[in-house]
Formats: structure tokens, C-alpha cells, sequence
């Protein structure tokens, strides 16, 4: 006899013997999305098959690989203790024997916990190896790069300390750094930027009481920002759970899926019915910043656009496939209105833009905070290209100039910079759209 328990709208889990096969609509999400006019199944049909194969192929070029970042600027908030990811040594540094517990200590877990450590400060290192080659070309591709002001977030392209990063060197993945440093980062954002009334309180159990009724309140643009901040806190998830540490031993590292840290940061009964809402956000993300690329068309398509690395041909190819790309991303047939967005008085609608870019200012600046080097790298990646969506989408008038003007003095530009974190950003959306297929099909065979 078959046991079917309905655990929930957002899962069901069915028992039949000792097989367990699990069916989440959390990783199968259907219907419309909140403010928007799509559904999930249209947009796992157009970038899986569409627009995913073409963003690979488009982030492996040089142009694209490199991004410019300063790892090294302290954190302006409070002190960064810890790149570790064990409970026992997450704010102390891994190093000294004497920021180990007595009891450690004493039970001989010690130098388990400092190898741990060690192993969780290599995997969040960053490899910033450059040929001289490269350096240099580098710095002559910056030549040619316009100058543009950053909507919201810090400049670090002209700090010293800034380096170049080949991140194909250095893929986002699981590094080991979790506990109280990493809920501080994510809390401070939740509950600094993202308008909510100081008397509601982000609970440290997740779901505990009625913290998303305050949502329902406020005006869809400030429901917007906390979708788009959810939405990239589940993506960066995705992709921790999707490229795990599977085995590491003396001759090689496995990298795969762990269905289990995927269902603990998505199942609806193990976070509470959070984890279906996270995943409705990083759809409502990945809307957000498909619109941006499918607006920003007229800019790439300018004859004096040139994707520089100083290699004539290869440039006019690699522009030819970046304009595809965005041509596919405009073809798509449900795309987020952003009219729907600061529509008020113009006076507040000012108002609220600056609000907003000031919210991303900030949540930048805590980026800065992020212990673990790797994701402070992605980290800042991603706010910079989701800060860049916003910005095409707040300068619609501004790219409608470019059709009739020849006026090389245009109000709307973008660096170089903030194209890679645009489209890097999205490569990384886009990922996390394909990797919830492929955790549906390993759930599906009770995995």
C-alpha cells in the first residue's frame, strides 16, 4: 500500500517501501511568478535550451574571463576574524593552536580541526596568477575602456590594491564557510537594506513567526529589492550545493552535487516553507536582469562598441556573439515591465531610485566583510552586475537616445568593468536556472 503524506502545497514526499521518491514543486515551480507575467516552465524552457549554451560559450573569452577587484579593503562595519568554516573556529583565525577549544584540545581534536581549517582558508583562496603576458595586456585594454559612473556600488578599479582575476581560475563553488560570520553578513544586509521596519526582527530559526507579512505592506519597488537580494542569496546557494566537495583526498578533489545541503537551504519543511519563496525569487531575479541585457541591446550595437583585447577579428566576433546573445535575450516573449516601477510622482519616484541605489551602496560595502576571499570575490561580482541591471533599467531614456544620436558625449555609458559583472552576474542567474533541473532530476531518482 502506497503512503502518499503531504507535507506541504510547496512538497510531497512519497513513501513506497524503503524507496523514497521525492517530488518538490520547490524545484519544479510552476504557475506565475509575483509581480511579474511569466511562469517558471517559460523560463527553464528559454535558458536551458536557448540562451545557456550561447552565455557559456560567450564567459569563456578573454574579455570576459578577467575582472578587476580589490580583496584586500577592510571591512568598515566591525572585524573580520575568520576565513574558517567550523563552528569551533569560525571568527578565530586557524592558525594558532591556542584559539582552539580546551576540550578540543584535550579530547585530541585539535589538529583535526585545525586541518579543517587550513582546508577551508585554501578552498576560499583566490588564485590571482597572471602571466606577464597577460598583465600587460590587460593594462592595455584598460586604455580603451569609457569611462562611466558606477550606479551603486564602490569603485575599486582604481584603488592600488586592486588586482586583476582570471575567474575561470577561480569558479564559485563550496568553500567550507558557513556559521554565526556568514548569517552575520546575510542579516546585516536583510536588516540594514532592505526597507524593513526596525521593529521587525530577521528570526534566527528560519520561518519563525510571520516575518514576510510586512512585505505585504510595503510599495512593489521595495518588494522588488528584497526579491532581487533573496533571489541572488539563493543563487549564490545553488551553486554552493551544485559544485560540493564531494571527496577530497591526496590525489584528487570530486566536485558535484549534494543533494542534502540542497534540500536543507530549499526544502519547504526543513527551512520552514522558505526555501519554495527563495527559489520564486531567484526566478524573479533572473527576470530582472534578462530585461536589463534585452534593453541594453542599442548600446552593443553602436558601430564604435568594440569588445577591445587588441586582437581586430577575433573582437568583431566576439561583439557578433555577444549581440546574439542579447538579441535571443530580447526575443523573449514574457519579460518583465519595468513600467511598472517607480510609476508615482516624480518627486518620490526621485526619491526612492536614490533610496535604493544608496540600499546597494551599502550592501557593496558589506561585501567587504565576507571572510572567505573566493566569496567575497563573487560576492562583489554579482552585486556589481545586479547594480548594472538596475542602472539600465532606471536610464531607459538615455539608451533611447543612442538610436538618435551620433554624439559620442552620451549620457549612458558603461565601463568595462561593469559589462563583465553584467553579464558574468547573469551567466551565474542563468546557471543557477540550469543546476535546479539537474537537482529535480536526482531528487526525482531518489538521490
Amino acid at each position: 500500500m502506497h503512503l502518499l503524506k503531504y507535507i506541504s502545497p510547496d512538497v510531497c514526499l512519497i513513501l513506497m517501501g524503503r524507496i523514497r521518491y521525492f517530488c518538490f514543486s520547490l524545484t519544479k515551480l510552476t504557475g506565475r511568478q509575483d509581480d511579474s507575467t511569466c511562469d517558471v516552465e517559460t523560463i527553464d524552457d528559454f535558458n536551458n535550451k536557448q540562451l545557456f549554451p550561447k552565455l557559456q560559450t560567450l564567459l569563456e573569452l578573454d574579455y570576459f574571463r578577467f575582472y578587476k577587484v580589490n580583496l584586500n579593503k577592510p571591512c568598515p562595519f566591525w572585524t573580520v576574524s575568520s576565513h574558517c568554516g567550523l563552528k569551533d573556529c569560525a571568527v578565530q583565525p586557524c592558525s594558532p593552536v591556542r584559539n582552539i577549544s580546551i576540550y578540543s584540545f584535550y579530547s585530541g581534536k585539535a589538529n583535526e580541526q585545525l586541518a579543517e581549517c587550513e582546508k577551508t582558508q585554501h578552498l576560499g583562496a583566490v588564485d590571482v596568477s597572471l602571466s606577464e603576458e597577460t598583465r600587460e595586456a590587460l593594462l592595455n585594454w584598460s586604455k580603451h575602456d569609457d569611462e562611466a559612473k558606477l550606479f551603486c556600488v564602490v569603485d575599486d578599479e582604481e584603488s592600488p590594491d586592486s588586482q586583476f582575476v582570471d575567474l575561470l581560475l577561480n569558479p564559485e563553488r563550496f568553500t567550507g564557510y558557513r556559521g554565526p560570520e556568514v548569517w552575520r553578513i546575510w542579516n546585516s544586509i536583510y536588516e540594514e537594506n532592505c526597507f524593513k521596519p526596525y521593529s521587525v526582527k530577521r528570526p534566527l530559526i528560519p520561518g519563525a513567526g510571520k516575518f514576510y507579512s510586512w512585505l505585504e505592506g510595503q510599495c512593489v519597488e521595495k518588494r522588488a529589492f528584497y526579491r532581487l537580494v533573496s533571489g541572488l542569496h539563493a543563487s549564490i546557494n545553488i551553486h554552493l550545493s551544485a559544485r560540493y566537495l564531494l571527496e577530497d583526498s591526496w590525489f584528487q578533489k570530486k566536485w558535484g552535487h549534494n543533494v542534502t545541503e540542497f534540500r536543507q537551504r530549499f526544502d519547504s519543511e526543513l527551512t520552514a516553507n522558505e526555501g519554495p519563496k527563495r527559489l520564486r525569487n531567484l526566478y524573479f531575479l533572473y527576470l530582472v536582469e534578462l530585461r536589463a541585457l534585452a534593453k541594453v541591446l542599442p548600446f552593443f550595437q553602436q558601430p564604435s562598441f568594440r569588445l577591445y583585447t587588441g586582437r581586430p577579428e577575433e573582437d568583431q566576433k566576439h561583439k557578433e556573439l555577444l549581440l546574439q546573445i542579447l538579441q535571443v535575450a530580447r526575443s523573449f516573449p514574457l519579460h518583465f515591465d519595468e513600467t511598472s516601477l517607480f510609476a508615482g510622482d516624480e518627486n518620490e519616484t526621485a526619491k526612492l531610485k536614490e533610496d535604493i541605489r544608496l540600499a546597494f551602496l551599502n550592501i557593496s560595502r558589506i561585501m567587504d566583510c565576507v571572510g572567505c576571499f573566493k566569496c567575497r570575490l563573487w560576492g562583489k561580482l554579482q552585486t556589481q552586475g545586479l547594480g548594472t541591471a538596475l542602472k539600465i533599467l532606471f536610464s531607459e531614456r538615455e539608451i533611447e537616445a543612442l538610436h538618435t544620436s551620433n554624439d559620442r558625449r552620451q549620457s549612458f555609458k558603461l565601463s568595462r568593468q561593469e559589462i563583465v559583472s553584467l553579464l558574468n552576474a547573469f551567466g551565474r542567474i542563468s546557471t543557477s536556472v540550469r543546476e535546479l533541473t539537474n537537482f529535480r532530476s536526482l531528487l526525482n531518482e531518489g538521490k
